[in-house]
């Protein structure tokens, strides 16, 4: 563990306020992120979120913990709606695209790896899907049953949520009561299973439609939303870990039913602090299909989102979203992302410039500068404050560039391990490979002719592998009304 900072402070969901971390085992740390669901490519407020938890991940890391990160991949498709049913997502988006369930679930897994490329995210520890759970799945369902929490209707298990609040606290993480619930709910009919509006499925028994189908106790049938993530991270975890995390709209019901379960099965709240990363607006709105602002991680890439004037790079993305807190909107506007692409660039002349800078015997208070970044992240990961106080980083250099200040030998090589610590490890920011990118465009000339030549040819087959192929490596290609585009 590094030694001069000060201790780690997170803002815990479940008491509405920031706390000392400490992890159940020193030096350690569990932390579990719910993961994308395969039926559609995550929008960018999704892919928020994703970069949020990889700053934690990467400062847990800094900060020399051991950490196994758990970050699960939702590949079976029953999930709640907003009204509260059960829907097959993946069945759906397999019956709209004429594909099986499987082709959709491996299709946006391979999108989903590639925005993990494109956007730098470090690798989860581990990253299990629910359709290698089911049998702990079905355990954990039973022990509920066991405990008297839930009960079964002609092939289908539900929580028995009014059961569960004679014993236990519904509502301990979304602040929600239950009697305000049943007013902004419909009435149960008597086609209705469930005894009570609040309770929720564990099990559904199979419809004749559906694509995926599994064994269980009770009949055919699929899992529940929420199950998955309980079973996923306790198998991993244990009954209780350091830290879940997820999106704010997965507070409740999602969260709150994980909960649920753990204390129905289990007896204990499984996560000690649990974090939400919050929403993201579009030029002042909420981003929403229905608003017309809503665009996918690589149309902000390719400069096809329609909001806005040209592409940005994935490092000025990232990095503008590092310009609010996790747990504050973020609003996209072009000129917040034309700030965020001079900030990157001034932070990137910035490092450029320590390596040039001449040194003397004096220095200015290194130790300051440093215990600055340190106090700004161990805010509950307060990455704007961090940014602010590189930036006075990069100030410090241009004065000693300037000759109006100075710098040991021995404080520019730790400012300098420092700074690529904060902006590479942390941050995860990268260098732009200008000299890369300008060695590389011969050979994507070549490449592009020949994909045109596929492409004259009607053969789509070897138009698209190449395509694909690009992706894989990084490189978006663009079919624009004067040619083609990468970057």
């Amino acid at each position: 563990m590094k030694a001069q900072q000060d201790q780690l402070h997170i803002y815990n969901s479940l008491k509405g306020e920031k706390e000392p971390f400490i992890p159940i085992k020193a030096g350690k740390v569990g932390m579990y992120v719910c993961g994308p669901t395969l039926y559609s490519e995550p929008h960018m407020g999704n892919m928020r979120t994703f970069i949020n938890f990889d700053l934690i991940y990467r400062y847990l890391l800094h900060l020399g913990f051991e950490v196994k990160y758990v970050r699960n991949v939702t590949d079976a498709g029953h999930i709640t709606n907003s009204a509260g049913q059960e829907v097959d997502s993946i069945g759906e988006a397999a019956k709209a695209e004429q594909l099986q369930s499987l082709e959709i679930v491996y299709k946006y897994a391979l999108k989903f790896q590639e925005l993990q490329r494109i956007y730098n995210l470090l690798s989860p520890s581990i990253e299990p899907t629910a359709t290698q759970h089911i049998q702990e799945q079905i355990e954990i369902i039973e022990q509920i049953l066991d405990n008297g929490y839930a009960y079964e209707v002609n092939g289908s298990v539900y929580f028995d949520t009014r059961r569960y609040m004679q014993d236990f606290h519904y509502g301990i993480l979304s602040g929600r009561k239950v009697d305000e619930l049943e007013n902004e709910t419909r009435v149960l009919n008597a086609q209705d299973e469930k005894r009570f509006f609040a309770d929720f499925a564990l099990w559904k028994r199979a419809n004749p439609d559906d694509m995926q189908i599994w064994r269980s106790p009770w009949g055919n049938g699929n899992p529940g939303w929420h199950i998955e993530c309980t079973a996923m991270s306790t198998k991993y975890l244990g009954k209780q870990f350091d830290i879940h995390g997820g999106g704010m709209d997965l507070k409740f019901p999602h969260h709150e039913d994980e909960i649920a379960q753990s204390c129905g099965s289990f007896g204990c709240n499984p996560a000690r602090y649990w974090m939400h990363a919050n929403m993201l607006n579009v030029n002042g709105q909420k981003m929403s299909k229905s608003f017309g602002n809503y665009f996918l991680p690589k149309q902000i890439l390719e400069g096809s989102t329609g909001l806005f004037e040209k592409a940005y790079s994935a490092n000025v993305v990232r990095f503008f979203m590092m310009q609010a807190h996790y747990r504050s909107n973020l609003d996209f506007t072009q000129e917040a992302l034309n700030a965020a692409e001079k900030g990157y660039a001034r932070l990137m002349e910035g490092l450029k410039t320590l390596n040039q800078i001449p040194t003397s015997s004096s220095s200015f208070d290194i130790d300051a500068l440093i215990a600055s970044f340190y106090k700004a992240m161990n805010d509950d990961f307060n990455a704007p404050i961090l940014v602010a106080n590189l930036f006075e980083a990069v100030k410090q250099i241009n004065l000693i560039n300037d000759g109006k200040a100075s710098i040991s030998i021995q404080d520019k090589m730790r400012l300098k391990a420092t700074l690529e610590a904060f902006i590479y490890d942390v941050l995860g920011l990268t260098p732009e490979n200008t000299v890369g990118e300008t060695r590389l465009a011969p050979v994507m000339d070549l490449v592009l002719d020949l994909r045109q030549q596929a492409r004259t040819n009607k053969d789509w087959t070897t138009s698209d592998q190449i395509r694909d192929g690009l992706a894989k490596a990084g490189i978006v290609v663009k079919d624009v009304k004067d040619g083609t585009t990468w970057s």
